[in-house]
């Protein structure tokens, strides 16, 4: 050990909501604001001992359609010092655990000697567009667009349509992706039972109707009744080929964070440490491989950091689609049937997000907290959250608990 490490010493998350769901009226900068001040409770930090805050965040025209400047209002609102800088990212998937990188880096600079991290997102709140309004129609009605419709970006595939043939080009084909699905909510529900996601999620108080309050505690999205008759029945989504409502996430609302520290600041403040973050580290492919980034990102990060794939105790891969774990784990287990399934033991083993939700801003910080929770409940260990976004983009950070 050294004072040098970055260490984590809090970690916390909002429950996840479903589509129009529970979340449906709260921004995602109240989203945020909601995690920052969880997570100095839980430190027992106070505003003025946090240096630079971060926060991804991919659908900022919800907050606000132009310069939404996401972070530096949830610094404001959450009453962080107005003389401490942050910062706002959008790395599509990617950006919570981008935002986690770039709060590494400043302390290891020695620009901050403690930093939040994480990132936000409310899908439910995704604003319609009309092109063109501006300057009028001299004919013609003019007509709304929905940015989430299709998930794609001009001129490239739907990223279901990549995601699906790259999963059967790696011979992952429906039945094994509604598979890994069905595993997802399996895990998660045992998870759930065993009292799990209390470590990680932070509880909301909502307003209700006619004044009254709401406690919200836990996942929305997550379907403990899933079975593999019924995702069989599902058709696919935008043209792919094999991926459908069943073996993705929903379009999610919630909101994960993360306070980073020199260890020497953490021991300084007598804050307990959760693990140490040794490193995040970013990739990109061919846009087509976005299933295959994970793998990647993994490689890259461990090949930094000297470390080998057996060294991993446990293994975080977003499930975008259940694809992502599926194509990643092959590619990672190099054609060694035997690594393959041992590597699918430890990967998502509480549950991805098929069955927790996937707030794309947030996913990122999200998957590293829960993998530094089951860490520490297995008495320690080695980890590495990976995660991609669009167009290929891959971020991996491995932890130390």
């Amino acid at each position: 050990m050294s004072s040098d490490d970055i260490v984590i010493v809090a970690a916390t998350r909002t429950p996840f909501g479903k589509f129009g769901g529970a979340l449906r009226e709260v921004a995602a900068v109240d989203l945020g604001v909601h995690v920052v001040r969880q997570l100095l409770d839980e430190s027992g930090l106070v505003p003025k001992q946090v240096d630079e805050l971060t926060f991804g965040c991919c659908i900022p025209a919800e907050t606000q359609g132009v310069a939404a400047v996401v972070a530096r209002q949830i610094l404001l609102k959450a009453g962080l010092p107005a003389d401490r800088p942050s910062t706002t990212i959008d790395r599509a998937c990617c950006s919570g655990l981008s935002a986690c990188q770039w709060a590494w880096r400043s302390i290891k600079l020695g620009e901050a000697g403690l930093a939040v991290a994480g990132g936000t997102d409310n899908m439910s709140a995704t604003p319609h567009l009309v092109r063109g309004l501006r300057w009028g129609f001299k004919i013609g009605s003019p007509e709304l667009e929905d940015p989430l419709f299709r998930m794609e970006y001009k001129t490239f595939n739907p990223v279901s349509v990549d995601a699906g043939e790259v999963a059967l080009e790696y011979g992952e084909d429906r039945e094994a992706q509604d598979r890994w699905a069905l595993l997802s909510q399996q895990r998660y529900q045992e998870a759930l039972a065993a009292g799990k996601l209390k470590d990680e999620i932070s509880p909301m108080h909502l307003a209700g109707k006619r004044g009254t309050g709401v406690l919200f505690e836990t996942d929305e999205l997550p379907r403990p009744d899933s079975k593999m008759e019924s995702l069989a029945r599902l058709p696919t989504v935008y043209g792919s080929p094999t991926v459908t409502p069943g073996n993705a996430p929903g379009l999610d609302a919630g909101a994960a964070g993360l306070i980073l520290a020199s260890r020497g600041k953490a021991e300084d403040l007598g804050l307990d440490i959760l693990g140490r973050l040794v490193l995040v580290s970013s990739t990109a492919l061919a846009p087509r491989q976005i299933a295959s980034v994970p793998a990647a990102a993994i490689q890259k990060a461990l090949s930094a950091a000297g470390w080998q794939l057996s060294d991993l105790d446990l293994i975080e891969i977003n499930e975008a689609f259940a694809a992502m774990p599926l194509v990643s784990s092959r590619i990672l287990a190099d054609g060694d049937e035997g690594r393959l399934t041992s590597l699918r033991e430890i990967i998502n083993v509480n549950g991805g997000a098929i069955a927790i939700g996937h707030p794309i801003g947030a996913s990122g910080a999200r998957i590293l907290l829960t993998l530094i929770y089951e860490l520490r409940r297995r008495g320690g260990g080695r980890g590495a959250a990976a995660i991609c976004g669009g167009l290929a983009q891959g971020e991996c950070a491995l932890v130390e608990v």
